[in-house]
């Protein structure tokens, strides 16, 4: 009697890498990023985190509307980061806000935005750390992002970067102003915590 040999089983597959088109068709509306190609699940934020998203995203509407000057996002919209590694990169920022310069008038394109904002809004979660805070602070103004405001809830701060400049720190007694990218725009700090 013969032996039949079985084959030895395959290694599983490598995971495929991404790209920033197929993610965003593929994970649309669900809370992940593209990292290095791979998807990344990111935690559900608590109530405190999304209160201080709309405060941020309502006063940035408020002013910006007033003043015809663009669009406002919110809710992790993806943003385009790549990097110099050549992998594909896209984050989930709280609130974006786009001139007309980058983004014109007329029908919101559907899809992942070819453009980047000028303006990121990052709320710090719990669980976040200083270190990814500061990798993805890194990543938008690596890419034509002119700032990012870091809102603190715990220290009810904002920090704000901006390319090739020292961070600059509001506390809650101060008001934030970003008068390179949103002239007039003046808000009391502690009305972000509210």
């Amino acid at each position: 009697m013969s032996a039949v040999l079985t084959p030895p089983p395959m290694p599983p597959a490598a995971p495929t890498r991404l790209t920033a088109e197929q993610f965003a068709k593929r994970y649309a509306g669900q809370r992940v990023e593209l990292l290095f190609g791979r998807v990344v699940e990111l935690p559900m934020p608590f109530q405190e985190h999304g209160n201080v998203c709309n405060w941020a995203a309502f006063y940035l509407t408020q002013h910006v509307a007033a003043n015809g000057l663009g669009r406002v996002t919110t809710n992790d919209s993806f943003v385009r980061v790549p990097m110099p590694d050549d992998a594909d990169k896209v984050r989930g920022a709280d609130v974006c806000y786009f001139s007309y310069d980058r983004l014109p008038r007329g029908r919101f394109p559907s899809g992942l935005l070819d453009v980047t904002p000028e303006l990121v809004v990052e709320v710090r979660s719990t669980w976040d750390t200083w270190a990814e805070i500061y990798r993805k602070v890194a990543e938008y103004l690596a890419n034509d992002i002119l700032v990012v405001l870091v809102f603190d809830p715990d220290t009810q701060s904002v920090t704000v970067f901006r390319p090739a400049q020292r961070q600059q720190a509001f506390e809650e007694h101060d008001t934030l102003t970003v008068p390179d990218v949103l002239p007039g725009w003046s808000v009391p700090v502690a009305s972000f915590f509210a």
